[in-house]
């Protein structure tokens, strides 16, 4: 039997559990990035992802990392795909790559701006305009199973929840079949969207959770994603201070805290951000006794 796809492991009794990787920019890094794939291969997640860089710009090392996980781990890897600075050839060109390697997941995203991620969105003069034009184009390319993003607190373009909601109903109909947030600091925001998404399409919607190990990170990424830190995380993280140790313990406790409060209210999975290190996010997953469950 091969491997589950990733609606079905959603659906399934035990919540999912899946990780989150970005493409290392030098072969140091590149290095460092296998260390943690390979420790946390080790509690055999369902399924790790590598995020696309700003603007698309570590495309070649993306797609280069997903083909290894593909070839050389028993991971099941989600291949990230956006529109940033791509032509309809280009985006067919990656999807026949991904699908060379045995690659058969992908998230479809619109991609953020190059440079800028709340600045203007100029698609290119060859290319698509919306996550959902992606969703509709891979479709026509290939037997795969699209996953596509979420934004629990509301995306920046975007005027208000319902619109956001009618943006899932659409990428759903497009043929996205689940669905995964930015990352989640506040439990009720992701509570409010699936919910709202569930009372018009089956689309599993999994919270995305970053264990914080570094405030000053977490608060310039916040800005980049223009998503908003709840004040109480805030000033927990700040209350420690700059003792490294204690922020990355508080960081653990937070993550733990939102995770068992997201699941206890049905969340299907978790998909954890790792930062390309593994220990933090093996914490958590300890701490919620996961590994209990493990298949």
């Amino acid at each position: 039997m091969g491997p589950r796809s990733i609606p079905a492991l959603l659906a399934g009794e035990r919540p999912s559990v899946s990780f989150e990787f970005f493409p290392p920019k030098d072969d140091a890094s590149e290095a460092a990035l296998w260390d943690a794939i390979r420790r946390l291969e080790r509690v055999r997640p369902d399924f790790v992802s590598v995020t696309y860089g700003a603007g698309g710009s570590t495309q070649d090392r993306t797609v280069r990392v997903t083909e290894r996980i593909a070839r050389e781990t028993t991971l099941t890897p989600l291949a990230h795909l956006t529109c940033v600075g791509a032509s309809v050839e280009d985006i067919r060109r990656v999807v026949g790559q991904y699908a060379a390697s045995g690659v058969r997941n992908i998230l479809a995203l619109r991609g953020d701006p190059p440079g800028n991620p709340g600045g203007e969105w100029v698609a290119h003069p060859d290319g698509l305009d919306h996550a959902t034009d992606l969703v509709s184009l891979i479709r026509t390319l290939g037997d795969f199973t699209i996953g596509v993003a979420a934004f629990p607190d509301v995306h920046p373009a975007s005027p208000d929840l319902d619109h956001d909601v009618e943006i899932m109903v659409r990428k759903a109909d497009a043929g996205a079949s689940f669905a995964i947030t930015q990352m989640v600091f506040d439990a009720d925001s992701y509570l409010r969207l699936r919910d709202r998404v569930a009372e018009r399409r089956d689309l599993p919607i999994t919270p995305g959770l970053m264990p914080v190990t570094n405030l000053r990170q977490i608060k310039r990424m916040s800005e980049l994603m223009g998503m908003p830190l709840p004040r109480a995380v805030v000033d927990r993280l700040e209350a420690v201070g700059d003792d490294v140790d204690a922020v990355r313990a508080v960081g653990v406790e937070i993550a733990t805290e939102l995770a068992r409060r997201m699941l206890a209210e049905g969340a299907p999975g978790l998909h954890f951000i790792t930062m390309n290190r593994s220990t933090a996010t093996l914490e958590v997953y300890d701490n919620l006794g996961l590994s209990a469950g493990a298949h």
